[in-house]
């Protein structure tokens, strides 16, 4: 039996920039604020790698977020039952996000990371 090289963790690591440790210590202030006020970091540090990085999750995060609780409030019944828990996983995201930006971690959140809104 052979063993083939987990190609997700390759695809994950090779989307993901290298940030300049300046640019980390500088910035991750911003970045962890930018998963309450997305665009923070964009009016904040403009010119850094980091502080779009985050504004680009946020924003996923936030798209998210609205436009599921609006999708899930239209249906009756089914729609209002999982609109909590899915506010929660939305929620569980954030903490996430605001973990890794106060943290100086680049690393994108699940499921809606891999997506790039801001370049």
């Amino acid at each position: 039996m052979t063993t083939e090289p987990n190609v997700n963790n390759q695809t994950v690591e090779s989307r993901i920039p290298n940030f300049d440790l300046g640019d980390i210590e500088k910035n991750k202030t911003m970045a962890g604020l930018a998963y309450i006020i997305f665009f923070l970091p964009l009016l904040a540090c403009p010119d850094s790698p980091f502080g779009r990085f985050h504004a680009n999750q946020a924003l996923l995060l936030f798209i998210l977020g609205f436009g599921g609780g609006l999708i899930l409030s239209l249906i009756p019944i089914i729609g209002w039952v999982l609109l909590p828990v899915f506010g929660l996983g939305v929620f569980v995201l954030a903490i996430m996000g605001l973990v890794n930006g106060f943290g100086g971690k680049g690393k994108e959140l699940p499921l809606i990371g891999k997506f790039r809104l801001l370049q």
